[in-house]
């Protein structure tokens, strides 16, 4: 019951705060914001108290592995963008991500190796971005439902991947906590509202928060079979908001120059 209390308090905390952060300081604050590991975080964390530490590091390489299919979900809608609405734009790019999900389900990289081969994609997906152009102007103002709703999901889907884990195994449940849950939201009311210039922010803005994602799950899986959950998951947190402040200056940078 006590897991489940944290379930139900932690999601919500951590959505709300970053649905809000993004709607006061704009689409690529808001993308940047989703680039830390906001759900497959807490997933990681009960995992780790619900299971033994060989299936949760087991998860951590899985969603370390999930971060390949966020780049390729965010390239393709990131170009589709610029010619067709969001309806096509997400439906394609979500495919992208399901078929590079069930490719990664069958690839066994070592730990160290796929964080550099993380790193390397990461920067490779910043490369192939569209140039950043300035803003279109809003077209739609978003709904008093907006936030609400993306608590009710998020929540969901934490109590859905921690309740079916055990079933469909570490590496599965990792990958499927990656799936773009909160940054597909914020680009597809980004695209709503400010054209593809809007979800090619979030979408940037995504990409450099993962140096931060593959900081966190980096430390996390040098420490879960080797120390206390306080002390990883301390250590952890540490890492990725220090990674986080690093990337923070580089997209303050990038929108000075728009």
């Amino acid at each position: 019951m006590n897991i489940l209390i944290l379930k139900l308090v932690l999601a919500p905390v951590i959505i709300g705060s970053a649905s809000l952060a993004g709607r006061k300081w704009g689409p690529a604050v808001s993308g940047w914001i989703v680039g830390l590991p906001l759900t497959s975080g807490p997933v990681a964390f009960i995992l780790a108290l619900s299971h033994d530490t060989t299936f949760a590091f087991g998860a951590i390489r899985g969603t370390l592995s999930g971060g390949f299919s966020l780049i390729a979900f965010c390239l393709t809608y990131a170009w589709l963008a610029r010619k067709f609405n969001w309806i096509i734009t997400a439906l394609a790019s979500m495919s992208v991500f399901a078929g590079m999900t069930t490719l990664l389900q069958n690839m066994d990289i070592s730990f160290i190796p796929l964080f550099c081969a993380i790193i390397l994609v990461i920067v490779i997906g910043l490369w192939l971005m569209p140039k950043q152009v300035e803003l279109e102007v809003s077209r739609s103002a978003p709904s008093q439902w907006d936030i609400p709703a993306r608590i009710l999901v998020g929540t969901s889907f934490i109590l859905l991947m921690t309740g079916i884990a055990p079933h469909i195994g570490p590496r599965l449940t990792g990958l499927l906590t990656t799936i773009p849950l909160y940054a597909g939201i914020l680009t597809i009311f980004a695209h709503r509202q400010h054209g593809h210039a809007g979800a090619n922010s979030v979408l940037r803005g995504l990409i450099l928060g993962l140096f931060s994602f593959a900081g966190f799950y980096l430390v996390l899986g040098l420490l879960i079979q080797n120390t206390n959950l306080l002390i990883s998951f301390s250590a952890t947190t540490l890492s990725a908001l220090i990674v986080q402040g690093a990337t923070l200056l580089v997209l303050q940078k990038t929108h000075r120059a728009i």
